[in-house]
């Protein structure tokens, strides 16, 4: 998903109306701190994490919150905004994937939660970024650590919950890397193809190998046409039957990626629909889980 599509336009209206305290039914950081340290996450992913951690000594907001909401179209309303000025814990991904965050806590006059960037956590950051960060585990375990710390100065009194909590989580994830781990010694070094670069931390750990061109996915990414040539060369990839798998994210599509899973399918290529915000009715490990099952079974036939 290309990185300007989580802009969110924020008009003053909008944090006046929010610093007013307007007549909107009470979200989990309105409830004041009896209900636990306030959190306020860009995405249900990080929110998820958070809980996680936190347990019931945090109340958690997710701005963006199930695969229903189009972040190309998402507009942060007065409740996001009264969530963000009453924050003590601020999670975005950074990396211009959710700037909309920033633009909210500027508004957030007389705000200053603690923000988690995990982007500034990954230490990945360069030319060429991937800002999916939430499907990079060892990342994971990093902001699970960056909570556990930040929890425990605010609550001191529940720090050994927390770093329970923590232990708990890494476990979780740990198991999510032995899953990656058990593709890569059954499947290293198979090529895959992608839509978008959402799943090619998870993809890359599961020692596969994207073969898709740059130019494709960075065309569907950013929202724009890709050139004849180069959706002729992607296509070309499965009727050779070059690649063992294609992996789109079903929250974004157009002729051309519907063009590419028909390739694929029509040659018989197994594939895996991913998201970028998790699933109504799950949690960030099971989501994670179910996403190495699919692409372990697609891949075993």
């Amino acid at each position: 998903m290309k990185k300007s599509t989580l802009l969110v336009p924020l008009f003053a209206g909008v944090a006046a109306l929010a610093l007013a305290g307007c007549s909107t039914s009470p979200t989990a950081a309105d409830s004041g701190a009896a209900d636990g340290i306030r959190v306020v996450a860009s995405t249900n992913v990080y929110g998820s994490i958070a809980e996680a951690v936190g347990g019931d000594a945090v109340a958690v907001t997710s701005i963006i919150d199930d695969p229903s909401k189009d972040p190309h179209e998402y507009q942060a309303d007065g409740q996001n905004q009264l969530a963000v000025s009453k924050a003590q814990v601020v999670i975005e991904n950074g990396g211009g994937y959710d700037d909309f965050i920033d633009t909210m806590l500027s508004a957030a006059s007389g705000s200053d939660p603690a923000v988690l960037n995990v982007t500034d956590i990954s230490g990945l950051e360069q030319e060429g970024f991937n800002e999916h960060l939430w499907y990079d585990f060892p990342t994971m375990q990093k902001l699970v650590d960056s909570l556990v710390t930040e929890f425990s100065s605010l609550d001191p009194s529940e720090a050994t919950t927390f770093e329970a909590n923590g232990e708990a989580a890494k476990a979780k994830l740990a198991d999510l890397e032995a899953g990656e781990a058990a593709i890569k010694a059954s499947h290293a070094g198979e090529g895959v193809a992608i839509t978008e670069p959402v799943p090619l931390y998870l993809l890359a750990a599961a020692g596969l190998d994207d073969e898709t061109p740059d130019a494709f996915s960075e065309a569907i990414e950013e929202g724009t046409d890709v050139p004849p040539l180069v959706l002729q060369e992607t296509l070309a990839l499965f009727d050779a039957k070059s690649v063992a798998l294609l992996v789109y994210n079903e929250q974004t599509g157009g002729p051309q990626t519907d063009a590419v899973i028909a390739a694929a399918e029509k040659n018989g290529i197994p594939t895996v629909a991913v998201t970028e915000t998790m699933p109504v009715g799950t949690d960030y490990f099971s989501w994670m889980q179910a996403n190495i099952d699919a692409v372990s079974s697609a891949l075993a036939g």
